[in-house]
């Protein structure tokens, strides 16, 4: 058995695969079973890795993370989220973008993904934004681009995927890692924003009375005692990230139920669905990625990998930008779950051999990943704001150009400024 042979077997017939337009998890399935098959392993232990990689504790956190999101966008607490932002920054000049992107901050330290903050904000705040002035491709490409907050602002079950196959990585210190750089990019969106808004002339919003903004702020309290549910429950010690998820998902169904009333019992089956569909999706990626990752440990490519990075240069800057490339490159054709259960453990040995810690490098890769997300040809983000404001990705792409430099900016400062992740946890989880 050439070591070789069987490394270009299992990664060219994945590449082939995801080129042929297979789905991802089949891609990694198919390709593991070729290369077990010629260096002589039973076909049968993809089958018992498969099944020991959904044998962990912490993967519990990931399906009530995906109910709470459907949750809330069915009991109005999106909504409330928007109204709230827009009595905090909608007087500013290009207010209603600066609106988009708060809401974006504040719905994701809720629900903590990507695609759930652009079908549920995107659906409100896109013909918003068109109505008053703004152009339909920026008012698409603000949503989109505020949506990667979502991966870094906890809770994220990203960030769940990530400490599981990062070695056991605390989530708690992922979730506190990610407050800083998550609000960093906010505001460098912001920044962004009122630079374009003032360029092309877009409208200030309208003065809120002082009596109006107090009932607003009212309003949101419950959805926003949700966040300090998840965060402050980790946190503080009270709840492991699971029982977070879990104690969330109940709130946020009385708040929808009983608060804000919009929740009712006809919507539950669609939630409920949702949830499952989007589960069984995710599930099955990590399965398949379990057995797939545990073939590329067998054939020893992460060293490889690791030898291969540290012989183009040794100079940590040089690596890093090179690792950043790596996955920028890579969040463009393939989707973010996949990516960060096949090259969290290729990459880990590199950057902690250079002395970045593994948390830091968990709100580095997610950054780099979700910038992906917002960036053709496989960016699921792009292509839902798409969907959702009925335009051509071809325009919309070209008006997401302005808003990467900010989102690439924060991505380095990220990289290379380790007191942004590394000072909360330090202060909280120690």
């Amino acid at each position: 058995m050439n070591p070789h042979i069987a490394i270009a077997i299992l990664l060219v017939t994945f590449v082939v695969l995801i080129v042929l337009k297979c789905p991802i998890t089949f891609s990694m399935i198919i390709a593991t079973a070729f290369t077990l098959l010629y260096i002589d392993v039973p076909v049968m232990t993809m089958v018992q890795q498969m099944s020991k990689q959904l044998n962990s504790f912490s993967l519990l956190a990931i399906p009530f993370f995906i109910l709470m999101g459907e949750i809330m966008a069915a009991g109005g607490i999106s909504s409330r989220l928007l109204a709230f932002a827009n009595v905090c920054v909608g007087q500013i000049t290009g207010g209603l973008a600066h609106v988009n992107v708060l809401a974006s901050m504040l719905f994701g330290g809720i629900s903590g993904s990507a695609i759930a903050d652009v079908s549920s904000l995107g659906a409100l705040e896109i013909p918003m934004m068109e109505e008053a002035g703004y152009d339909k491709d920026f008012s698409i490409a603000v949503t989109v681009a505020s949506s990667c907050q979502g991966l870094i602002i906890p809770p994220s079950h990203n960030m769940v995927l990530y400490s599981m196959v990062a070695g056991g990585v605390s989530v708690g210190s992922l979730f506190c890692a990610g407050y800083v750089p998550g609000i960093l990019l906010g505001i460098a969106l912001m920044v962004m924003c009122y630079l374009i808004s003032k360029k092309r002339n877009y409208p200030k919003g309208k003065r809120i009375a002082f009596k109006e903004a107090l009932r607003v702020t009212k309003d949101t309290f419950f959805a926003m005692l949700a966040m300090v549910i998840i965060i402050g429950g980790v946190s503080a010690g009270f709840f492991t990230a699971t029982e977070s998820a879990a104690v969330a998902c109940i709130y946020c169904s009385l708040v929808g139920f009983f608060v804000y009333q919009e929740l009712k019992l006809e919507n539950i089956p669609v939630v409920l669905g949702n949830t499952v569909k989007t589960l069984a999706m995710v599930y099955a990626l990590i399965a398949a990625a379990g057995a797939f990752g545990w073939v590329m440990a067998y054939l020893n490519v992460p060293t490889l990998a690791t030898n291969m990075l540290l012989g183009i240069s040794d100079n940590k800057v040089v690596v890093f930008l090179l690792i950043n490339l790596i996955l920028l490159v890579l969040g463009c054709v393939m989707d973010l779950a996949p990516l960060v259960l096949i090259m969290a453990p290729i990459l880990l040995p590199v950057v902690t051999k250079f002395g970045m810690d593994p948390i830091q490098f968990g709100v580095m890769m997610m950054l780099n990943l979700g910038i992906g997300l917002c960036t053709p040809p496989v960016g699921t983000a792009l292509f839902a704001g798409c969907a959702i404001g009925n335009r051509k990705i071809e325009k919309v792409s070209k008006a997401m150009l302005p808003l990467y430099l900010p989102m690439l900016v924060t991505l380095l400062l990220v990289t290379f400024v380790p007191a942004l992740t590394m000072t909360l946890p330090n202060l909280i989880m120690k």
